[in-house]
């Protein structure tokens, strides 16, 4: 009998430069199989190759040992194969049940069975065992809830392999943990899914088995209770195994005067009585968990919220910033939590998106000057190790480590004087991890001031020189980097009221 509900034979993919070169996948029944690979060595491509959002050059594909034509994902989801996006697909202006039953909806002489579809929506919710009104309109959801109305839906459509991209990326460590009951409970009933994370100690946890993606190619695959941590970053990565983020003590004028100064910032009745300040020099972190308050206090800062009380000063200066125009022209800059929604415009090209803020610095007469738009962005290429066979091509079909370095290049061009990054690591692999860290680091060190969130202890630890913590909405505490020994420190610190 053939184990395999699923497998891919010699699949080629090429964009004009070859994606995926001969690669062969397989997946068991009832079996999580992580998936992981750099930022652009083919994972997305194949998972939308399976279903059905790209059509294969050439290779074989098998369904539970029949070979299947995949062209749409009709054809996937007829094959029960769905799919989570990173992105999640859901209409925030729809209920939960109207997003389930999106596209399938159950009619009879013309009319929609809304009671009959309200009831499969409550059980199917009920054998998930998550707890949401069908009737709920899912903008009033939480990301982790919102993930798991994305499962429900693939399940009422019985679905028996079930893609993973990213699932927890925004989800906070209850919500991983309530995740992870899922997908064993899934397991359990035979539904077979592909784990696609770049969170290592996820995939040690969740996973049974691990491919490895490097270069369009599987350079690796087996059970993962056979293989170290060490052993996957170093088949990711090849020779570039040496990039570490480990933490470089640095040097700027703690004594000097501040760069920014926060004095009891007021945003809503939660977030209140926030007081820092951040010198020429400094990467400042903010420790919180998820909701704590810290990207309220960047997207304030960024005039994307109100601030209700309190007075922000830079270099001594007291500022008004109600907007982003007035912030960018006040110093600031933000690399938002959600690059494809908030930081880049998915249907422009590479080029356009960096160039977007400094347009009209570099507009004369009423027109671009392409000649010195190009040359910008072809150094940003260069220096950020953008990996593109053309400035021209369209973002979208970038990896997502790349489109998060077009969205800093741009805000970098603007050399604003307060890098603000949210999460900025989201979503991308250890390679391009180690590259960010450096490209922060580097910007500091012209003198420039980084504010930096991150859910990643680790990533805080590695770039952060003094970190302040924050609990359901206010500052706890204040730690200078040196004086934490483990990650068991700041988590401890994180916690405390």
């Amino acid at each position: 009998m053939n184990p395999y509900v699923l497998e891919m034979k010699e699949i080629e993919k090429s964009f004009g430069v070859p994606v995926l070169k001969g690669v062969n996948f397989s997946l068991k029944k009832g079996e999580i199989h992580a998936l992981v690979g750099g930022n652009g060595a083919g994972k997305s491509t194949l998972m939308k190759i399976m279903t059905g959002v790209y059509t294969k050059d050439s290779g074989t594909i098998l369904v539970n040992g029949k070979e299947t034509v995949i062209q749409n994902t009709h054809d996937a989801k007829k094959n029960g194969i769905g799919m989570i996006f990173q992105e999640l697909s859901l209409v925030q202006t729809m209920t939960v049940e109207e997003n389930i039953f999106l596209g399938s909806e159950v009619t009879e002489k013309g009319l929609r069975r809304t009671g009959y579809m309200t009831e499969r929506a409550k059980k199917v919710l009920d054998d998930l065992g998550i707890e949401v009104d069908p009737k709920e309109v899912v903008g009033n959801l939480s990301v982790g809830m919102s993930q798991m109305v994305e499962i429900a839906k693939a399940m009422e459509k019985e679905a028996k392999i079930l893609v993973l991209d990213e699932p927890t990326a925004s989800l906070s460590d209850a919500e991983t943990k309530y995740l992870f009951k899922m997908m064993r409970d899934l397991q359990e009933k035979g539904v077979s899914m592909i784990y696609i994370s770049h969170r290592m100690n996820e995939i040690m946890e969740i996973a049974d088995s691990i491919s490895i993606l490097r270069d369009g190619k599987i350079v690796h695959t087996g059970k993962i209770a056979d293989i170290t941590m060490e052993e996957i970053i170093a088949h990711m990565m090849g020779e570039n195994t040496g990039k570490k983020f480990d933490w470089v003590p640095r040097k700027y004028d703690k004594d000097g005067d501040d760069l920014l100064r926060v004095e009891h910032l007021k945003i809503n009745d939660r977030i209140n009585d926030i007081s820092f300040s951040l010198k020429k020099g400094e990467i400042l972190g903010f420790a919180g968990l998820m909701g704590s308050g810290r990207t309220e206090i960047l997207e304030t800062l960024f005039g994307l919220r109100k601030k209700e009380g309190g007075t922000v000063l830079r270099n001594g200066s007291a500022v008004t910033v109600r907007n982003p125009s007035e912030a960018i022209r006040s110093g600031f800059a933000l690399i938002p939590e959600d690059r494809r929604k908030q930081g880049l415009v998915l249907i422009h090209s590479v080029k356009e998106n960096a160039i977007l803020p400094k347009i009209k610095q570099l507009t004369r007469h009423g027109f671009v000057d392409e000649k010195k738009a190009d040359a910008m962005v072809e150094d940003n290429v260069k220096k950020l190790n953008i990996v593109t066979d053309d400035i021209h091509k369209r973002i979208n079909l970038l990896s997502g480590g790349n489109q998060q370095k077009v969205v800093i290049a741009k805000w970098m061009n603007m050399e604003p004087e307060v890098m603000m990054l949210d999460e900025p690591t989201a979503g991308v692999d250890v390679g391009a991890k180690a590259e960010i860290i450096s490209l922060i680091r580097d910007y500091a060190e012209q003198g420039k001031g980084v504010l930096f969130v991150s859910s990643e202890l680790a990533e805080l630890m590695a770039v952060c020189d003094r970190i302040i913590t924050i609990f359901d909405g206010h500052i706890t505490g204040e730690i200078d980097r040196k004086d934490i020994d483990t990650e068991e420190v700041l988590q401890y610190a994180i916690q405390q009221k």
